[in-house]
C-alpha cells in the first residue's frame, strides 16, 4: 500500500511539473487529476506564504528605519530648542544693552535733537518755496536738490550736519531774500505758446513777475524755464511791461506787480479772466450784436444831423442878417415866397408862407424820428436779450442742476450783457436825439419868426 502511495506521489509529481512546463506554452491547459490539482494549490500556497514573508521583512526593515528617523529628528527638535534657548536668552541680553545705548544716545544727542527739527523744517520749506520760485529758473534746480538731501539727513536724526551744509542753507535762504528786492534782467531760455523754446532777455522784479518782450511770464517747474502766459492783461499793463524791459539802471518806471504770487497770484489771475470789451460783447451773442448793429447806425444818423444842422443853422443865421437873398437855405427860400407874394391879400401871404415852412421841415427834421426810434428799441431789444438768457439758464437748471454754476454762466451773461448794451445804446441816442431835435426846432423857429414878421410888415402896409 506504501509502495502505491509513493507511485502515486511520483506520478503526481511528474503531472505537475509537465502541467507547470506546458503552462508558458498554453494558456488553456486544462488540469487532468485531482493530484495535479492538489500541487497546484500547495504550490500556490508555498509562493504566497514566501511572497508574505518578503512583505514581512520589508516591512519590519521599514519600521526599523522609521524608527531610526524618528529619532534623530527627535535629537535635532533637542538641539532646535537649546539653540532657540541660547538666542532667547542672548536677544534679552541685546535688547537690555540696546536699552542703555538707547538711554546714552538720547542723553549724549540733547539738544541737537532741536538743532535737527529746526534743520530739517527750514529747508524743507525753503525746498517748497523755491521750487516754485521765479528765481529758479536763474539760480538753477541744483538748490532745490540740496535742500531736499539736508531734509532726508536732518530727518534720520543719525548724522550730523556738516558746516559746509548749515552754511549752504544760510547761503541760499539769504540769496533768495536778496533776490526779492532785485530787479534784474538776464538771458535765457522762454517756452513760447507753440511750446518750443527760445532766447529772451528776462527782467524778473522781485519775486513777484518777470516779463520778456512786454509779456508777463510764469515759471513752470516741470521744465525748469519760463513760459509766456497764455493769455496777458490788458495793454496798460502790458506796456509798462515793456518799458521795464527796456529801462536803463536807475531808471525809475511804472511797472505793474501781483504780489499775490510769484508765477501770478489771484490779481494777475482776475486781469487775465476779466473779458475785453469785445468778448463782452460777444456773450450777448446775436441779440447784442443787434443792439451793437442799431446803436451804430443811430448815433451815426445823429452824428449826421447834428453836423447838416449846425451847417444849416448857421447858413440861417447868416441869412437872417443879410438884406441879399440866397435860396440855398431854408430861410432864404421863406423870404423868397414872402417876396414873391407880399402884395397880395394878407390871408394869401400867410398860407404862402405857411406852405414855405411846412416844405421846409421834412428837410430839416429828416433823421430825428429814426435817433429816437432807435432810443425807444434798444432798451426793448437789451429786454429781449435778458429774457432769452434767462430761458437759457434755467433751461440748464433743468437739466445738470445748480450744482456747476459755469454750466448757467452762459446764459446769465447774455441776460446781463444784453441789458447793458441795450442801455448804452439807449442812453447817448436819446441824448441825441434831444440835442438834434432842439437844434432842428431852433432853425424852424427862426423861420416861424422871419414869416411873422413879413405878415406884420405887410399888415402894417396895407
Amino acid at each position: 500500500m506504501k509502495k502505491y502511495v509513493s507511485i502515486l506521489f511520483v506520478l503526481s509529481l511528474t503531472i505537475n511539473t509537465f502541467v507547470l512546463a506546458q503552462e508558458s506554452e498554453s494558456e488553456e491547459t486544462e488540469v487532468s487529476s485531482v493530484e495535479a490539482l492538489l500541487m497546484l494549490v500547495k504550490e500556490g500556497k508555498t509562493k504566497e506564504q514566501s511572497e508574505n514573508a518578503d512583505r514581512e521583512a520589508k516591512f519590519m526593515a521599514n519600521k526599523n528605519k522609521q524608527a531610526e528617523i524618528l529619532a534623530a529628528e527627535k535629537r535635532e527638535l533637542a538641539r532646535q530648542e537649546r539653540i532657540a534657548d541660547q538666542l532667547e536668552a542672548e536677544y534679552k541680553k541685546n535688547e537690555e544693552i540696546l536699552r542703555v545705548k538707547e538711554e546714552a544716545y538720547q542723553k549724549e544727542l540733547g539738544s541737537l535733537v532741536e538743532l535737527f527739527g529746526h534743520l530739517q523744517s527750514s529747508a524743507g520749506e525753503a525746498a517748497v518755496q523755491f521750487s516754485g520760485s521765479l528765481t529758479s529758473a536763474q539760480y538753477g534746480g541744483e538748490r532745490v536738490d540740496f535742500l531736499n538731501d539736508l531734509t532726508s539727513k536732518m530727518s534720520e536724526t543719525t548724522e550730523l550736519p556738516t558746516i559746509r551744509e548749515i552754511e549752504g542753507l544760510w547761503y541760499e535762504l539769504q540769496r533768495e531774500m536778496v533776490a526779492s528786492g532785485q530787479v534784474v534782467s538776464f538771458d535765457t531760455n522762454v517756452t513760447n505758446l507753440d511750446g518750443e523754446s527760445e532766447s529772451c532777455n528776462v527782467t524778473r522784479v522781485g519775486l513777484f513777475n518777470a516779463v520778456c518782450d512786454g509779456k508777463y511770464l510764469k515759471y513752470v517747474a516741470a521744465t525748469g524755464q519760463y513760459a509766456f502766459l497764455p493769455r496777458q492783461p490788458s495793454g496798460r499793463f502790458t506796456k509798462t511791461a515793456k518799458k521795464v524791459g527796456n529801462a536803463d539802471v536807475g531808471e525809475q518806471v511804472r511797472f505793474g506787480i501781483d504780489p499775490t504770487g510769484p508765477t501770478g497770484g489771484s490779481l494777475l489771475a482776475n486781469l487775465i479772466q476779466t473779458p475785453s470789451l469785445a468778448e463782452r460783447a460777444a456773450q450777448g451773442r446775436e441779440v447784442g450784436y443787434a443792439i451793437i448793429f442799431v446803436g451804430l447806425i443811430g448815433i451815426g444818423i445823429a452824428f449826421w444831423k447834428l453836423w447838416t444842422l449846425y451847417v444849416l443853422g448857421k447858413a440861417v443865421r447868416a441869412q437872417s442878417g443879410s438884406k441879399t437873398l440866397d435860396v440855398r437855405n431854408p430861410l432864404g427860400r421863406v423870404l423868397k415866397v414872402g417876396e414873391d407874394n407880399f402884395k397880395k391879400d394878407i390871408d394869401t401871404l400867410e398860407l404862402k408862407l405857411a406852405e414855405a415852412i411846412m416844405s421846409e421841415r421834412p428837410s430839416i427834421e429828416r433823421g430825428i424820428g429814426a435817433v429816437r426810434i432807435i432810443s425807444v428799441v434798444a432798451p426793448l431789444a437789451g429786454l429781449l436779450g435778458t429774457v432769452t438768457g434767462m430761458i437759457v439758464t434755467f433751461q440748464m437748471i433743468t437739466l445738470y442742476g445748480t450744482g456747476d454754476p459755469k454750466l448757467m454762466a452762459g446764459g446769465i451773461s447774455q441776460a446781463l450783457v444784453t441789458t447793458v448794451l441795450g442801455l448804452l445804446v439807449a442812453i447817448p441816442t436819446t441824448l441825441l436825439h434831444s440835442f438834434t431835435a432842439s437844434s432842428a426846432k431852433g432853425i424852424i423857429s427862426v423861420l416861424e419868426e422871419q414869416s411873422t414878421g413879413i405878415l406884420a410888415e405887410r399888415a402894417e402896409g396895407s
